[in-house]
């Protein structure tokens, strides 16, 4: 995100929606903290229904997001990718967001990429939403995907 532009949604009513989250183990310490953040997102809109699992990298998130996207409303994917030497960052990258949009069009189900892609540790602690940083994907991704689930059913009731 270039830090412009954010719509600076707090929250929305998603009581009764049930939201699918899940997290890679790499980089745990940050990912921890935002589906921390995520849950909390979650329970500030109301959602009772949260089910959390992990995989173990950030490649394995879309294959998990189908798996939940066939049973809750809405799934939020979260990870941290650091770009290193090798144009391994590229693949994974490019792979992971792929496929969490393949799997939101495929299933009619919202999918959050909260994938963090950075070039250093340093920004993905900036956008981990720590009490230091200046982004908290993992609120913003949930309240994001809660949105566009209410959105969906708004146009299934028309």
């Amino acid at each position: 995100m270039a830090g412009f532009g954010d719509p600076h949604m707090q929250t929305v009513d998603a009581a009764g929606l049930r939201l699918g989250i899940v997290g890679s183990r790499w980089h745990s310490d940050l990912v921890d903290h935002m589906i921390e953040r995520a849950r909390a997102a979650a329970e500030a809109c109301g959602v009772r229904e949260v089910f959390v699992t992990r995989v173990a990298g950030s490649v394995e998130l879309p294959v998990v997001a189908q798996a939940m996207a066939r049973k809750y409303d809405a799934v939020v994917a979260l990870g941290v990718v650091i770009k290193g030497e090798t144009q391994h960052f590229e693949y994974v990258c490019e792979a992971v967001t792929t496929g969490l949009t393949r799997v939101a069009l495929d299933e009619g189900t919202p999918v959050a990429h909260g994938v963090l892609t950075v070039g250093s540790l340093g920004q993905a602690r900036d956008r981990a939403g720590l009490e230091d940083s200046i982004e908290d994907k993992g609120w913003q991704s949930t309240v994001a995907v809660l949105d566009a689930a209410l959105s969906i059913r708004e146009v299934q009731k028309a």
